[in-house]
């Protein structure tokens, strides 16, 4: 079968993408581009010509939307065409061949996806180079030659390597193959493997020699933090005394904890803190188990009014170096990473947070350093990786903040905080036994992230950046959700005696670390192609895998449980008790070495540490311009760290999961921002129990001490999880510690000594134990280092109906600074923080205190004028300007209903009603809108959090007499059947079955397998059969795609559209039946022509569609919509004009129709729902109010039966307590409708 190209190109209207590119290019490279043309490029292997005409408009392109052709002639043209390099998932591609399999279950295809870029004809050579180096990423991809249409991988087989006279080697040639054969262990520890392979009276396979590289890597084994430290010094300075004393503490705790005999390292410093709290009994709620997957500890969950115990499992991630080098994977990764240690310790997760660092990211491109990545790229390029992959899984991200230092140039700080949750007696956890077989689970092994854990833990040069592409793992979001819906099955948990996810070090230590003895076989490890060697095989880290220790007798039932949930299964290994770790590929034995000294973690380390002088100044006041208290408010606003990052935030699905207690921006306005995440624990009913988790961190304190700067890390964290409603007693900790790469300068080790020493300080003080963390100790780039990095991630259990936010709430209401003054050392008073940290949450709990913000970075200025943001409320009050001013760690500002009566609360003012648009401080009136525009200006450009319509045009047009009136003409149904087919990328499936669950119907799943042609064949019977037998068909929300990773909806849509499936659902409507679509089931039901025409088949070139937003990014907020119509079971009750608050999240849901249609839509009364300005309630095209774009504002439409509903916006994501700081109607009452249809 001869090989095809295929190019798919947006039609002029729909060429947002193009246009945005264009724009970046012009801005950040100074050119100036008249045009741009964005072009995919498909290469197509194992189609016939009528099996690519079937796809070409159903898979590649979408006939609204899209020209397919196979020629696109570029003689003459500027141009620049570029592809994956070899071993990078390409999911565009991936996807695609999915759905190809929907229209030929048989179909032996492979494609290959690229993007064209055609520029002005008149464009020179100089401009194109710019654009060259600023677009192609070398470690992730490269121009592409369009003269070639080959299959071929251009990557070569190597054999392993020869390792003769390995064992013979002196020392003093250990430290020249270290280098010539790129290891990250040092002379030493290759003296130590020497040595082993001597005894063992052989020489090494390359494959072990890379195995005991990555197992002893900083990254896995945490070398640095293990370094023994001969000696400790501190440099005379007025913090002299103090951190003596602090260290004679630590001494004194190892003495009490019989623990003098153990190396004094790092380690020891950050984890002794928790052991000493359990001693003292601070400490008896942490899970104890052989398994390290993440911080565990015991909780009572209240599920519909019984007490139950579960697991709250929370995990700090850090991907610096492979986001560096490569944004977009290393931060989609970093998640994954994160999600796979709960998750393999069986939890749920469904609650992240993230944390990043960068330079300053509004400098111009120009003015990057030689070797990197401009600062915006990183950071736009990592944001759109990270939000991509918990998008696509459907993890709500509801925190998020980016802090801006010059330290970050040196290397990306980029961490991910998850948190997970199961019901403990789901859980079993039991140690492996000889004769238990290990299955490998999840996604395909490739060559990406070989060397992951040894890049991660060597430093940073210029010239290494051009040579770690491979280093970096790949994301494969979809196949990570299907592993989530598996591990929430408690049958499937409760046959699990042990698991570990693929990470660092990939085959070898995912399964290596399970049990002491195990013989594993590489030649069964599943892979994305042929021709990996025994080394790629063991040691790559390819994602989106789990390993799972079963009983043998288990083993068939827990592959049933795989396939049924569509996730791909294999027996890897045996479990043995041998106590060596064997590897076979093809019945050669490549690896057979013992347990011990795989443990052994290589050479001892010395180093010593000496803790550099404190300079004795205030490093809590920030610099401020301006003259006049106005022109310093304006400035405060303007900051780096207190500038708002809306459309960063935005970025982010916030609300998925249906149990988000407090969006990341609160009020009328959605413009007070949050300074915590808030989410329910994911039970089957209902529950107001809520984990709430705050960071931490002042690069700028950090840098002039660490030890200050690491104590203010906890207190802050505190101090937002306490602003919020919660005691903070009962916080558990998790630290994450970035520091630059140690050397033989002592004063390098002091600062993590310091740091460690702070931190421990305020875990024994305060009682709050950190139980885990993450170090990642190389970030240095040539002679710039990160700012000293420990970030406190703390969380804890809180009831939301209890949980208040930070905007002002009403006017009359008096606010007051709960001071903390720090002690005459500037550390924190600890006894005077807990007082006031317990009066706080009392009057909260009372109910006095309604909103609270904890001072940061922008003072108390800062304060005061966030918290008017989200209402627009004003103030009145008299506060000094070193207050405004300074960093305040501790101090809290409070709204209360009543007079306070505290010693540290000092009274402010009054809030006011704001009518008159300024906050009155110190007698100065300051516009409120002046303020909002200073601090939403600087990263406008970067991340822009509004954006102009591309169509304006409104219709005012009245509905017509309806045809007739949907009824139900079956026998009356209490409990009416839904059925929710689960597609890969589904993502609100458990979100919209609870909505349908609490108005009483039964719901039924169906995941959609397609492993296999007959998983496709069957697939579709199974769901024909569901259909004939449900009253209700919901299309849940996701990404299910097709050619787009961020969605589409052509998977969906290609099986609605198969004549088994499309004829079940004609007889569903035929016998009154009902069926929904909500955001990407929305899509499908508008590219299947179920919407607006109420069958399929119907489609053609001026049918209405669903397109990117405007603003050319997945957007998550809350928005109006307006009832249009009633003309349907779904909208019964309601009334035309009544107003709803909904959570969107969709990266395409911009609704396009052209003017005729739209006048029939409206005149057939087919237009469910209209976006709204809230303020005037008039319909709208305006951004945020309009989210995406859509023509005439439309959000919704009906079928002209009115048995049909397709919505953009997610009615199934609220419940009672979510959204608190969103004071709105937000109870759309769809799914009760649909089940009382069926009632009467």
């Amino acid at each position: 079968m001869k090989a095809h190209r295929i190019f798919v190109e947006k039609n002029s209207e729909f060429r947002v993408e193009a246009e945005s590119l264009r724009r970046e290019f012009n801005e950040n490279l100074s050119l100036s581009l008249r045009t741009l043309r964005l072009l995919n490029v498909y290469d197509l292997f194992g189609f016939s010509d009528a099996l690519l005409e079937k796809c070409r408009y159903s898979v590649f392109g979408e006939i609204v939307t899209d020209t397919v052709t196979d020629e696109c002639p570029l003689d003459g043209k500027k141009y620049l065409a570029v592809e994956y390099i070899p071993g990078q998932f390409d999911q565009r591609a991936s996807s695609a061949v999915d759905c190809v399999h929907l229209i030929d279950p048989s179909a032996d295809v492979r494609i290959k996806s690229s993007r064209l870029l055609v520029f002005d004809d008149d464009m020179s050579e100089k401009d194109m180079e710019a654009v060259r180096h600023y677009y192609i990423n070398a470690v992730e991809s490269r121009p592409k030659d369009l003269s070639r249409l080959s299959d071929a991988e251009a990557v070569d087989v190597k054999p392993l390597a020869d390792m003769s006279g390995f064992t013979d080697m002196k020392p003093e040639d250990y430290a020249s193959f270290c280098k010539k054969w790129g290891l990250a262990m040092t002379a030493d520890d290759l003296g130590e493997v020497v040595k082993y392979f001597r005894g063992e009276k052989r020489n090494p396979t390359e494959t072990e020699l890379r195995i005991l590289d990555t197992y002893w890597s900083d990254h896995c084994r945490h070398t640095t933090f293990t370094t023994e430290l001969q000696s400790i010094k501190v440099d005379d300075s007025f913090m002299k005394e103090e951190i003596e004393s602090e260290l004679g503490e630590f001494y004194g705790i190892r003495k009490e904890l019989g623990r003098e005999h153990k190396s004094l390292c790092l380690m020891e410093l950050a984890t002794i803190g928790a052991r000493y709290l359990k001693k003292k009994g601070l400490l008896d709620d942490m899970e104890q188990s052989e398994e390290n997957n993440a911080c565990s500890i015991f909780v009572d969950v209240d599920v519909d009014g019984q007490k139950e115990k579960w697991l709250l499992q929370f995990k700090n991630e850090t991907h610096n170096h492979p986001t560096e080098i490569e944004p977009f994977g290393g931060a989609s990764t970093c998640l994954g990473g994160a999600i796979r240690d709960p998750l393999s310790g069986r939890a749920y997760v469904y609650q992240a947070m993230r944390v990043t660092g960068a330079g300053d990211i509004t400098k111009p491109v120009s003015e990057t350093l030689a070797g990197k990545l401009p600062q915006c790229v990183i950071s736009r390029k990592a944001a759109a990786g990270y939000s991509s992959y918990g998008n696509q899984i459907g993890l709500a991200t509801t925190h998020v903040r980016e802090i801006y230092h010059e330290g970050y140039v040196a290397k990306r700080l980029e961490v991910g905080a998850v948190v997970g949750a199961v019901k403990a007696s789901d859980v079993r956890r039991e140690s492996p036994a000889a004769g238990d077989v290990i299955l490998l689970l999840g996604g395909r092994t490739g060559r990406d992230g070989i060397g992951g854990a040894t890049g991660s833990s060597k430093e940073h040069t210029e010239s290494s950046i051009e040579t770690c592409g491979s280093e970096v793992q790949k994301g494969n979001a979809p196949e990570e959700r299907k592993l989530q819906r598996l591990f929430r099955r408690p049958e499937v948990t409760k046959l699990i005696k042990k698991s570990n996810d693929f990470g660092a070090g990939g085959v070898s230590v995912a399964i290596g670390e399970l049990a002491p003895g195990l013989d594993i076989y590489l030649d069964r490890v599943p892979a994305k192609y042929s021709g990996l060697n025994s080394t790629e095989l063991a040691i790559s880290e390819s994602q989106e895998r789990m390993a799972v220790v079963v009983e043998a007798s288990d083993r068939e039932q827990f592959e049933k449980y795989c396939l049924s949930e569509n996730v791909e299964v294999t027996h890897v290994a045996d479990v043995t008790d041998r106590g060596r770790m064997r590897m076979f590929n093809n019945s050669e034995m490549v690896a057979d070495i013992s347990r011990e000294f795989i443990d052994s973690a290589g050479a001892r380390h010395y180093a010593e540490a000496e803790v550099s002088a404190v300079e004795d100044r205030d490093p809590f006041a920030f610099e401020v311009k301006g003259d006049s208290l106005k022109e310093k408010m304006t400035s405060v606003m303007k900051l780096p760290n207190v500038a708002s990052q809306k459309g960063l935030v935005e970025m982010f699905d916030s609300t998925i999961g249906r149990s988000t207690v407090l969006m990341p921006y609160g009020g009328a306005l959605q413009a007070t921002e949050t300074q915590v995440s808030v989410q329910k624990l994911p039970v089957s009913g209902y529950t107001d129990t809520a984990s709430v988790m705050a960071y931490g961190y002042n690069p700028f304190i950090s840098t002039w001490s660490p030890y200050h700067g690491a104590a203010y890390s906890v207190v802050e964290a505190c101090s937002k999880v306490v602003a919020c409603g919660a005691d903070y007693s009962g916080m558990r900790f998790s630290y994450q510690e970035y520091f630059e790469r140690m050397t033989s300068d002592a004063h390098s080790w002091g600062k993590p000594l310091s740091a460690l020493l702070g931190a421990l300080k305020m875990q024994v003080a305060l009682g709050l134990p950190s139980i885990g963390g993450k170090d990642s100790m190389s970030g240095t780039f040539e002679h710039i280092n990160v700012p000293p990095t420990l970030i406190a991630f703390g969380i804890t259990t809180v009831d939301a109906s209890k949980v208040i936010s930070p905007e002002l709430k009403w006017e009359g209401n008096k606010l007051y600074l709960i001071r903390h003054t720090p002690l005459g050392n500037r550390m924190p008073d600890t006894e005077a923080l807990k007082a006031n940290w317990n009066y706080i949450h009392s009057q909260i709990e009372d109910g006095n205190i309604v909103s609270a913000w904890s001072v940061g970075f922008g003072g108390v200025a800062e304060a005061l004028a966030k918290m008017s943001f989200g209402n627009l409320f004003g103030v009145d009050v008299k506060v000094s300007e070193k207050d405004l001013f300074s960093y305040g760690y501790g101090s809290i500002v409070v709204e209360s209903e009543k007079t306070l009566d505290f010693p540290a609360a000092e009274y402010l003012g009054t809030v006011t009603d704001g009518e008159d648009g300024y906050l009155r401080i110190n007698g100065v009136n300051i516009s409120v809108d002046s303020l909002m525009k200073a601090n939403t200006e600087r990263y406008s450009k970067v991340y822009p959090a509004t954006m102009a319509a591309s169509h304006k045009k409104m219709m005012n047009v009245q509905a017509g007499a309806p045809a007739r009136k949907a009824k139900y003409h079956g026998e009356p149904v209490e409990h009416p059947v839904v059925f929710i087919p689960v597609f890969p990328g589904t993502n609100c499936d458990y979100d919209t079955a609870k909505a349908f669950r609490k108005a009483g119907a039964e719901v039924r799943f169906g995941v959609f397998c397609n492993l296999t042609a007959e998983d496709v064949r069957r697939s579709i019977r199974e769901m024909s059969r569901n259909i004939s037998e449900c009253h209700i068909l919901a299309l849940a929300g996701g990404f299910s795609a097709g050619d787009e990773p961020d969605g589409s909806g052509k998977f969906i849509a290609n099986v609605l559209n198969n004549s088994e499936v499309s004829a079940e659902i004609e007889k569903l409507i035929a016998r009154d039946g009902l069926i929904l679509g909500i955001c990407n089931g929305f899509q499908a039901l508008v590219k299947s022509g179920l919407l607006p025409y109420g069958k399929t088949g119907m489609l053609t070139k001026d049918s209405p569609t669903l397109f990117r937003n405007d603003i050319n990014r997945h957007i998550s907020q809350m928005v109006t919509t307006r009832v249009s119509t009633t003309r349907s079971p779904w909208l019964a009750g309601m009334n035309e004009g009544d107003l709803h608050t909904i959570a969107v999240s969709h990266g395409e849901g911009k609704f396009v129709v052209n003017e005729a249609l739209a006048r029939e839509l409206f005149e057939n009364g087919q237009v469910a729902f209209q976006y709204v300005n809230p303020f005037t309630e008039n319909v709208t095209m305006e951004s945020p109010y309009n989210p995406n774009g859509s023509f005439y504002a439309i959000e919704g439409i009906i079928s002209p039966d009115g048995q049909i509903l397709g919505k953009m916006g997610h009615s199934e994501r609220y419940e009672k307590n979510v959204f608190k700081n969103i004071d709105e109607d937000m109870e759309q009452p769809l799914f009760e409708n649909a089940v009382n249809y069926f009632r009467k």
